[in-house]
């Protein structure tokens, strides 16, 4: 018989420990399930439970956003991007769209989307129009992306591609000295696609256990007690807690067509820089898709550009250094109603999960940890 929440719980509970074990959660979607539950709020004092960079909206380069709302502006396009992207702000003056969502109300043709298939149909409904699809995100959207490229995309459809892989921000995280960490809790849906086997650098490379998790409590809870055990008796393995859904090798037709449309890499991370082998780019047999090539840079000389805004710390909540509502902006200048960054905007930063899940107050001694303006 399958373990209850409440068992696990107990079991957690039940770690004997005289040090603290701190345990990165990847995914947005975990994060989601830790809030809505209060797990947190059920731990012992040494399991802390960290909020990490599985977030894809919240890394995605401020720059090829602020192309986007460029080219809408300009009527070079209609463009199609997922509905959590339309309202994260870049850095531009005053007079200008500082969103899509700014953009659409000033006129531009913007369209949200919910899969890669809403950005085809568009196409096909306007066969006189060029389009442009943001996409964003990490395997799990690439996936059905490749899927749409291999079946034949409109010939006037083109992809601005700002996707990402997942492991190697976490490569970067745990390789850092300022982050330690003794527990890792893999993301589900990605390995559904990637494989579990994809974890396994985590425990070889850097010592600390990783368990693979699914989305509801239970799964959670099994994945965060099999990596606190693991650490408190000094071993280091991988876990599949998520073996429903996920194989060692994931998904290997998703995976062949990934491989058929995409190159692996360098990539920026907004807020946190380039990181090797990370990001994906069209193959050249498909480069009469790509926005980048077919439209004109529209960049101009901004300040931050690139950057996350003058006081906004998402980029040290994407990567675990700071909870979110240590960031100075935090419920006071950044809310879900008025984000200031990425991380309040999308339903898989660890602002807004946090805001909507009832913290709206800063912690203690935030105003300390604020990052410099310009």
């Amino acid at each position: 018989m399958a373990s209850s929440a409440r068992d696990w719980i107990e079991k957690i509970r039940g770690l004997e420990t005289d040090r603290p074990v701190r345990i990165l959660n990847v995914c947005g979607g975990h994060e989601r399930t830790l809030a809505a539950a209060g797990i947190r709020s059920l731990m012992p004092p040494n399991i802390r439970l960290i909020a990490g960079p599985g977030c894809p909206v919240c890394v995605c380069p401020e720059e090829d956003l602020y192309q986007l709302i460029r080219w809408a502006v300009a009527g070079e396009a209609i463009v199609v991007a997922f509905g959590d992207m339309l309202r994260v702000p870049v850095n531009a003056p005053k007079s200008e769209a500082r969103s899509l969502e700014e953009a659409k109300a000033a006129g531009a043709e913007v369209v949200a989307a919910a899969s890669p298939r809403d950005a085809v149909d568009v196409a096909r409904r306007n066969p006189d129009r060029p389009v442009i699809f943001h996409a964003v995100g990490f395997e799990t959207t690439l996936a059905p992306i490749s899927a749409a490229i291999v079946e034949g995309l409109p010939e006037n459809l083109f992809l601005l591609m700002s996707g990402r892989l997942t492991w190697p921000i976490v490569a970067q995280l745990l390789a850092s000295d300022d982050v330690n960490l003794e527990g890792l809790v893999a993301p589900g849906h990605v390995a559904t696609i990637m494989g579990a086997t994809e974890w396994a650098f985590v425990p070889q490379e850097h010592g600390v256990p990783a368990a693979v998790a699914g989305f509801t409590a239970e799964s959670l809870l099994e994945a965060i007690y099999t990596v606190a055990s693991r650490a408190i008796d000094g071993a280091a393995d991988l876990s599949n807690c998520y073996s429903l859904a996920v194989r060692d090798d994931g998904n290997a037709l998703a995976r062949q067509m990934m491989q058929e449309c995409f190159e692996v890499t360098d990539a920026n991370w907004r807020g946190i820089g380039v990181i090797p082998n990370s990001g994906f780019e069209l193959k050249e047999k498909y480069a009469a898709h790509d926005a980048r090539r077919r439209f004109p840079v529209l960049e101009t000389d901004r300040k931050r550009a690139g950057q996350m805004p003058a006081g906004c710390d998402c980029a040290r909540v994407v990567m675990g250094r700071i909870a979110p509502n240590e960031c100075v902006l935090y419920g006071a200048a950044c809310t879900p109603r008025s984000p200031v960054g990425p991380c309040m905007v999308s339903d898989e930063g660890a602002c807004r999960i946090w805001w909507s899940s009832g913290i709206r107050e800063r912690a203690p001694g935030a105003d300390a940890e604020a990052s410099p303006g310009p």
